[in-house]
């Protein structure tokens, strides 16, 4: 086949490196931007952190990831390009630009700048090594149980097979060890505080928590339950109850007892112990909404307005190049690196205001399409939201309005919800009115709350329960939404 060569028109769509960033900055939660901050800092020793206030930036429309002046950042930095380099807007005294500090001072209570204390505790695997060390045993014998511990994951249990550890101590610390020594340890280590741990399935778990009780409590309860657990746990489980008392011969007041020292037991024992991740102990929130006299302000958290600024010590650099004789070339490089840095300080300064922009533009939206909820709390008030609807009101990128939406919170009189929250299907109703898919979802929570637990409500009951009120749903969307509130079908939910 013969090699040729042609020309052609195309029509493509790129997106800029400074395009790329900003979008990656618009997905960061605000308790992470500090971090993100900082590490543009590091990598750039122009941009540099002010006390002080700078100049509003204005009323300008926003542009969605607007490049104007993009030119001025998409530099090669060879010296040909800063031959007849002019730095006098670098040189000039001027005010910084930009003033994005949108704290608002009729609630001066919320300073966001004071320092929040973090809790310092031990961690799960801490406490286990403390009671470790309380024992007296060989060095030998001390590294495999260390081993042991290591091996217990975050719910506090040890589900890594015997042998898989009996491997593990062979190949990495060359200590030779009998699976029956390994049981040993484990059963010591399954004497540990909190009752539990060190299990290998939730069976054990329950029963190693009922076998420490048994030795403080005498309560014929107590032996029952041991008794469901070691022989009927299947049943259990699957809350056969009828099928347990009719084997067992037992009434309906002992079974009760017995069922109700199971549902003590902590399923999780590692689960409350030691420190857990920021994350998910600290939620800081981006938006906060207040009913002012009847009239809902939003405000931006201040975490998200830094007060940063172009390092004036690589201004004063500039102005000595100015006032030179610019023949030097260590001299010219020195600026051609100087301008490359102040420009990316530039950019990223217009960066965080374009995000502070575009979450409050979202965000407002948002409080106007759920005004209703806002001002009551009221799930059934929330109306169908599509992220369609607020790209269409903001004139944003659908894109740009999920990244807002999947990562940020709203603090509010009621609570603090995840903006994803308020975005739902429509549902229609006899009358032909549209409603929420989570105003369903909330009728559905309330009507299996109020239920029997001795006769819990099916999937079919729901439905005609639902219809009665309206809504036209069909049984598998009763049980998908069912589903997706983490509630068990009605055989689960049964209670004695």
């Amino acid at each position: 086949m013969a090699l040729s060569q042609n020309l052609q028109q195309k029509l493509l769509q790129k997106l800029s490196p400074q395009q790329i960033q900003l979008m990656k900055l618009l997905q960061v939660p605000t308790a992470n931007l500090e971090e993100r901050i900082k590490e543009e800092m590091e990598e750039n020793p122009a941009l540099e952190l002010t006390e002080e206030g700078h100049e509003d930036m204005g009323e300008d429309g926003i542009d969605e990831f607007d490049t104007t002046g993009e030119e001025d950042f998409d530099l090669d930095g060879s010296e040909d390009e800063y031959d007849n380099i002019d730095i006098s807007e670098y040189v000039q005294d001027e005010d910084e630009v930009g003033d994005y500090r949108l704290r608002d001072e009729n609630y001066p209570e919320l300073d966001e700048g004071k320092t929040i204390p973090h809790r310092v505790e031990s961690s799960f695997h801490e406490i286990l090594l403390e009671q470790l060390g309380m024992l007296e045993l060989s060095d030998e014998y001390n590294r495999i149980a260390e081993q042991i511990v290591g091996s217990i994951d975050e719910d506090g249990y040890l589900r890594r097979e015997t042998e898989s550890i009996v491997d593990d101590l062979a190949f990495r610390q060359n200590i030779h060890v009998s699976s029956g020594q390994i049981e040993e340890l484990i059963a010591t280590i399954q004497q540990f505080d909190p009752p539990g741990i060190a299990s290998r399935n939730l069976r054990e778990c329950l029963l190693l928590q009922l076998y420490r009780k048994q030795v403080t409590v005498d309560d014929p309860a107590i032996i029952m339950a041991i008794r469901i657990l070691e022989k009927y746990f299947e049943e259990f489980t699957k809350k056969h109850y009828e099928k347990i008392q009719r084997v067992l011969n037992l009434s309906d007041e002992a079974l009760r007892d017995a069922i109700g020292q199971i549902l003590k037991l902590n399923p999780k024992p590692g689960g409350n112990v030691g420190e857990s991740k920021n994350g998910e102990t600290y939620m800081i929130p981006d938006f906060f909404i207040y009913n002012n006299a009847g009239k809902l302000e939003v405000t931006l958290n201040s975490r998200n307005a830094p007060d940063l600024r172009v390092s004036e010590g690589y201004r004063d650099m500039l102005r000595e190049y100015d006032k030179g004789s610019k023949k030097d070339k260590r001299q010219k490089e020195a600026v051609i690196f100087i301008k490359q840095k102040i420009d990316a300080a530039k950019w990223f300064i217009d960066a965080i205001k374009q995000r502070q922009n575009t979450l409050l533009l979202t965000m407002e939206a948002i409080l106007e399409h759920q005004h209703e909820f806002f001002m009551t709390g009221d799930e059934t008030n929330l109306k169908p939201m599509i992220l369609k609807d607020i790209a269409e009101q903001t004139f944003l990128d659908i894109s740009t309005v999920s990244r807002v939406a999947n990562s940020k919170f709203v603090q509010t009189e009621f609570g603090t919800y995840r903006l994803k929250f308020f975005f739902s299907e429509s549902l229609s109703t006899e009358s032909g009115e549209e409603v929420s898919t989570r105003e369903v979802k909330k009728i559905l929570s309330d009507m299996i709350q109020a239920e029997s637990k001795r006769k819990p409500l099916s999937d079919e009951k729901l439905t005609e329960m639902l219809q009665e009120k309206g809504y036209n749903i069909a049984r598998r969307t009763v049980a998908k939404y069912r589903e997706q509130l983490n509630i068990p079908v009605a055989r689960l939910r049964k209670a004695l």
